[in-house]
């Protein structure tokens, strides 16, 4: 329902109400969070949710599913939306300097893997595969940031999309579920083996993607199993709020998220954050697919 549409109806079920009620509190809620308030006369009270504002999201196309040299893959749509980025509450009090101070993010609509890139997929792209663990369902690793640039520069001459890394914000909204998020500690759970490849479960290795419980978009891996470059170099949060950041203009080192299959528990929350040299390569490290939109 568009807006517009929403308010008049809102406003035609406060007209119709008794001329003995009394409208105590008007809330209007975004991305969890109250972003207006208007306090009236007196009813317990009115509450409702905009979904989403012309710009920044609109209603969630289906995901869609895209094959290069007779590999599938799935891109899951995120609507648009605001969060709290960073060491919120429910991250616990093990959380590092580096994921504060919190701070306020608006997103605009994007789409993001459903799973890990997969070695059958990388291999149907480059020719190669450069992983230490084997498998064709298996999180692609041992691949740099630079390796990365160059397997998406192919893949989008191979579709002619636009594909991209996610940027470091999408990220963390997509891991916490975007606006259906829960408020989960990991990504789709606060039990971290229902949903993640770690020290304690991976017995050091890789696993197949897709294989542990997926967050509420319906995503899967984004705590543990291999950690995913981001878009975005790397550099300390600030507290002002940020509308599709990017992250700094330069720097040395790039963004990872979500942690690995050798990682501990607490390296898998959702807010914490790795950075690496972009030439690194290790068997711990993959990467996730993103699109500004389907296309």
């Amino acid at each position: 329902m568009k807006n517009k549409y929403f308010f008049s109806f809102l406003l035609a079920m406060l007209m119709a109400l008794p001329s003995t009620a009394q409208v105590r509190q008007l809330q209007v809620w975004r991305g969890g969070a109250i972003v207006q308030s208007f306090a009236t006369t007196q009813i317990d009270s009115v509450t409702f949710s905009v979904i989403s504002e012309p710009g920044t999201g609109g209603s969630a196309s289906e995901p869609k599913v895209y094959t290069v040299n007779g590999v599938s893959f799935k891109m899951i749509p995120v609507e648009g939306g605001a969060f709290i980025m960073g060491a919120t509450a429910e991250q616990g009090t093990d959380v590092c300097e580096n994921e504060e101070p919190t701070h306020p993010v608006r997103l605009s609509s994007y789409a993001i893997g459903e799973t890990e890139v997969t070695q059958e997929l990388w291999k149907a792209v480059m020719g190669t595969n450069p992983s230490y663990f084997s498998g064709n369902q298996l999180p692609v690793e041992q691949v740099s940031w630079n390796d990365c640039q160059t397997f998406i520069t192919k893949l989008n001459q191979l579709t002619g999309a636009n594909f991209r890394l996610p940027t470091e914000a999408e990220w963390e909204f997509a891991a916490r579920g975007g606006n259906k998020s829960l408020g989960y500690r990991y990504a789709g759970s606060n039990i971290i083996r229902a949903v993640a490849w770690f020290e304690n479960n991976s017995i050091s290795k890789s696993h197949a993607v897709a294989q542990k419980q997926p967050n509420e978009l319906g995503l899967y891996d984004m705590s543990g199993n291999v950690n995913e470059w981001c878009q975005d170099w790397y550099g300390l949060y600030g507290s002002a709020a940020q509308t599709d950041p990017t992250g700094p203009v330069t720097g040395s080192d790039r963004v990872m998220r979500g942690g690995d299959n050798a990682s501990a528990a607490s390296f898998c929350r959702l807010s914490y954050r790795l950075s690496y040299d972009p030439a690194c390569r290790t068997g711990l490290i993959g990467l996730r697919l993103a699109l500004p939109n389907l296309q």
